[in-house]
């Protein structure tokens, strides 16, 4: 069988009950946590323009499908739906990823989910079902993407491609529909410069908002009969070995989930240090220097204070004096006055960085890093190597995830509202309907 053959049974034919019960409640806490991560960013500039301009450019016509954008309510095309919800929730970097991609999927796959359950009756289980197949097929587009290219791309440029398959199977489309939505969606998934991004970071982000609306578009054209040439991150030959085990070794709960909304990169050196204050029982006030070890692209992060919060998140001195002045780095920390904050703008002027060999040669799959303090005193704290918190290596707990959701949410729906998008986002793997859950994420602030 062909790796087409394949991707197709596996999109359209693996039905939920041959999706590990695992992986099935796994999905369901990436959906939780990337829902916190949506609200949260709200009221936020880019999530605000991306939605006004979701109503004014993709409106859906008469008779067409149409779906409320999250927590705003109005509506809009489905591809409308997916750009404004994932540019929103991009554009707020603390939602879910996977090293071997270097990149995101739950960012759109959520939004699309949501958008593609309007109109369906989809019980808990078969929603979960239908997230795992966006996970899998997108995650598995972007390694071959990866593996066959020599540029460092966007997760749009692949990401789209698991929207294509979330919506072929919850809109019944049949193989050749998926085949073409597919085809189509990596033609046109955005395969942006994402260095060019970290170097001078806006609201293009991850490319995500329109790596989404690609994909949604892609499936629905598909199904209307346009047709789109062969997807080579899935039928080229030399990708094959990506493919051949889809269905038996999951990747979606190998994804990691974000304490902090800051590029994952900078996470291991946050811990290291956060670990060094903590043990150690030092303040802010007590550091005299902080200098940081790890891959290069960590190091490649923004170095001094950041002006803007899409600054502050693809930031690495900043994102280390942050925590270390405030115990910890919510929305709050990456936003308004703390942009100006004197107390870590004296650790960032004290920060230095260089490349670690041996955390050279783990990047992708790994992201490690050491941090070494010098203190007013003159001592010298070192960490020794840190694995990033979050991901299979050192998972967070439900709780931890759970809590997470409620500190992102809570603050921009309110306590009692983040609290029943919790539970009915928790009930899913035991068959509550999406219909639960649908008019609470839907409904404005």
């Amino acid at each position: 069988m062909n790796s087409i053959q394949a991707i197709s049974d596996f999109v359209l034919a693996r039905p939920e009950d041959r999706i590990p019960e695992a992986v099935l409640r796994h999905a369901g806490l990436l959906l939780l946590d990337t829902l916190g991560v949506c609200a949260a960013a709200t009221p936020m500039a880019a999530g605000v323009i991306a939605r006004n301009g979701a109503a004014a450019m993709y409106a859906a016509g008469a008779g067409a499908d149409s779906a409320p954008m999250l927590f705003d309510g109005r509506r809009v095309s489905l591809p409308g739906a997916v750009f404004a919800a994932a540019t929103q929730t991009d554009n707020l970097d603390a939602h879910d990823g996977f090293n071997p991609t270097k990149g995101h999927v739950g960012v759109v796959a959520m939004p699309a989910l949501l958008a593609l359950a309007e109109g369906h009756d989809l019980g808990g289980r078969q929603a979960l079902a239908a997230l795992v197949v966006g996970y899998e097929i997108a995650g598995r587009a972007a390694m071959a993407l990866h593996g066959t290219v020599s540029d460092y791309h966007t997760s749009g440029a692949w990401n789209a491609l698991g929207v294509v398959a979330m919506a072929a199977r919850i809109r019944g489309q049949g193989r050749d529909q998926l085949r073409d939505g597919l085809g189509i969606a990596e033609f046109h998934g955005p395969r942006g410069q994402m260095m060019r991004e970290i170097a001078n970071p806006t609201m293009l982000h991850d490319g995500s908002g329109w790596g989404g609306m690609a994909g949604m578009s892609a499936a629905l054209l598909a199904e209307a009969g346009f047709t789109g040439a062969p997807a080579i991150t899935l039928e080229a030959p030399e990708v094959a070995p990506f493919w051949a085990d889809l269905g038996q070794h999951w990747q979606t709960p190998l994804h990691y989930i974000k304490p902090y909304p800051i590029c994952r990169w900078a996470h291991a050196p946050i811990d290291a240090a956060s670990g060094l204050c903590a043990d150690h029982k030092i303040t802010a006030e007590q550091i005299e220097a902080i200098h940081i070890r790890s891959f290069f692209n960590a190091v490649q992060l923004i170095s001094g204070m950041p002006e803007t919060t899409s600054q502050a998140q693809y930031s690495l001195a900043f994102a280390v004096a942050a925590q270390i002045v405030n115990g910890h780095i919510g929305v709050a920390q990456i936003t308004g006055d703390a942009l100006a904050d004197a107390r870590v703008a004296r650790l960032v002027a004290r920060t230095t960085s260089e490349v670690a060999p041996e955390h050279e040669v783990r990047y992708p799959l790994k992201r490690w890093a050491d941090v070494t303090i010098t203190l007013t005193d003159g001592r010298l704290l070192h960490s020794g190597p840190v694995h990033a918190r979050g991901g299979p290596e050192n998972p967070l707990t439900q709780a931890q995830i759970e809590a997470k959701f409620m500190a992102f949410a809570a603050p921009a729906l309110g306590e009692g509202r983040a609290e029943r998008i919790r539970d009915a986002c928790l009930s899913l793997a035991d068959g509550a309907p999406m219909s639960r859950l649908l008019p609470l994420v839907s409904a404005p602030l």
